[in-house]
């Protein structure tokens, strides 16, 4: 019974690494995004394409947030960009465990770029899950607390070409307030993103995976995967189209349970509350592949603050 517990849980923690990245967005989003979040929503470097107005009143709304709308949400997309935001990511997953009920995971996952020098930015993600988790088997009840931090930092050209790129470790920590919201392990490995914009495009993946490098003897070793590929299509105002999804691997554990393939997509703005410039989005994905106990849908609700 432990063995099938550990194994659903995974795919509820898996989600909460997104981090996407919000990359439109982490996961994951975000990752996002996400996702991550962008995984989710990504940020990268300095963005030079126009985006496409409406019009003279457009344009003066728009130059209120300091740069066109569509300038800045091409920034909020791209998960190495010099902009410092603070994305709030809402992940509900349908239909966990035993008797089919909705997880909930809240990834909080501030963005902070360090200049190095004028050829490389260090940009730095961190994402800490708020989870409430619903009975996964009979015997263990629901479990509400932290999951496990999840650190990254992408080294990136701060001067980049018609292709986006940073490289970096990518570490978990075992920060969980209870042993069924994190695996207890420290994880450590490498992670990768790539991005291009082509015109009202911004397109590009992450991928990441992380090794056991210690921890408690008594718990399961890490071996996880990430990949979240991001496509955004932005219109005039600051809207855009968005698909984002965060597909996870369990490598420790059985083919049948490993792989969490999510698809779909949906739509974002960016605007503002008085001074301050946010991006909002949803997204909603069937999980085409997915553990035995896991979610089939999800639903992605971000906030992004930039500053």
């Amino acid at each position: 019974m432990m063995r099938s517990h550990e194994r659903a849980f995974a795919l509820v923690a898996v989600l909460t690494l997104a981090a996407g990245c919000t990359t439109t967005g982490a996961a994951t989003g975000v990752a996002a995004s996400a996702p991550p979040s962008g995984p989710a929503g990504v940020s990268f470097g300095d963005m030079q394409d126009p985006a496409p107005t409406g019009g003279d009143s457009q344009a003066a709304a728009d130059s209120d947030l300091g740069e066109t709308a569509g300038d800045l949400a091409k920034k909020t997309q791209n998960p190495v960009a010099d902009l410092i935001s603070v994305p709030l990511q809402n992940n509900f997953l349908f239909n966990v465990g035993h008797k089919r009920k909705t997880a909930y995971v809240l990834n909080i996952q501030p963005v902070i770029p360090v200049h190095l020098n004028e050829d490389w930015n260090l940009i730095t993600r961190t994402i800490l899950p708020v989870i409430d988790q619903p009975e996964i088997v009979p015997g263990f009840g629901d479990e509400s607390g932290l999951g496990d931090l999840d650190f990254t930092a992408f080294l990136s050209p701060a001067k980049p070409g018609s292709w986006i790129f940073g490289l970096g470790p990518t570490i978990s920590l075992p920060t969980a307030t209870d042993d069924a919201l994190g695996s207890d392990r420290w994880g450590l490995g490498p992670s990768a993103v790539a991005l291009t914009m082509d015109g009202p495009w911004v397109y590009g993946a992450l991928i990441k995976n992380q090794w056991d490098v210690g921890g408690d003897g008594d718990r399961k070793k890490i071996n996880r995967g990430l990949l979240q590929p991001f496509v955004n299509y932005n219109m005039a105002g600051g809207w855009y189209l968005v698909s984002s999804p965060i597909i996870t691997a369990n490598w420790r554990v059985d083919q049948s349970d490993r792989w969490t393939v999510p698809m779909g997509g949906g739509f974002g703005r960016l605007f503002r509350i008085g001074e301050q410039p946010v991006n909002a989005q949803i997204q909603a994905f069937y999980n085409v592949l997915h553990a035995d106990l896991g979610g089939n849908w999800s639903l992605r609700l971000q906030i992004q603050f930039l500053f």
